[in-house]
């Protein structure tokens, strides 16, 4: 009896320090499907508390504001999928089309059809207004994945698989039409649905062949 009240009193302890340490992800989710339905502005903390099964004060115990809540929202969706092509490009041993196909696989999968969607679609109709959030998703994301792209670009221009002549200082070109679909899929979808999956195929051909060496 004794080893079992012991064994309660210790287990408390751990299942609340698990639940602590689980925290700032239950609120970074609840503050996504609140600015997933009502946008940024619109979005009340203590409406993502009553989400979260939380008293509005416990979220200033993880984030400073709802700024602060919404850049790590942004963290939470695109720092793992950058890591992941960061990864790539790093380490990729073969030729730098499959390296691009494997990128924009990975792109598609992680960004395109997440809900990175939604941080995109903040960052468009609200960026203006809030200056300090365009600005670290600009830093945090865009930046990053620009000079990942450019990396593959001059990879492949230096083993002589692209052409000698790409407007290399345009990365952003390469990934447009991913931008394209993810726009699409949040405002036409339901009229036109885009079949993500062969829209990804004819992206990665058509670029592919404005890249590749004809020699």
């Amino acid at each position: 009896m004794a080893d079992t009240e012991q064994t309660k009193k210790t287990s408390a302890p751990r299942r609340r320090r698990r639940r602590k340490e689980a925290r700032p992800a239950e609120l970074i989710e609840a503050g996504l499907q609140e600015f997933a339905e009502k946008g940024f502005a619109a979005t009340r903390l203590e409406d993502v508390a009553a989400r979260a099964g939380v008293v509005k004060g416990t979220i200033y115990l993880y984030f400073e504001n709802k700024e602060a809540l919404f850049r790590a929202a942004i963290h939470s969706r695109t720092a793992p999928a950058i890591a992941d092509v960061q990864g790539i490009v790093d380490t990729f041993p073969g030729d730098t089309e499959s390296l691009l196909r494997l990128v924009f696989h990975t792109m598609y999968e992680k960004l395109v059809k997440g809900d990175v969607r939604i941080i995109l679609r903040i960052m468009i109709s609200e960026g203006h207004r809030f200056p300090e959030i365009l600005e670290y998703y600009h830093a945090n994301t865009i930046c990053i994945a620009k000079q990942l792209l450019t990396r593959i670009l001059r990879r492949g221009i230096e083993r002589g698989e692209f052409r000698a002549d790409i407007p290399i200082d345009y990365p952003v070109v390469v990934a447009a039409p991913a931008i394209t679909a993810a726009m699409w899929m949040m405002t036409f979808q339901q009229y036109d649905p885009l079949d993500i999956d062969a829209y990804a195929a004819a992206h990665v051909d058509i670029v592919l062949n404005g890249l590749l060496s004809r020699a």
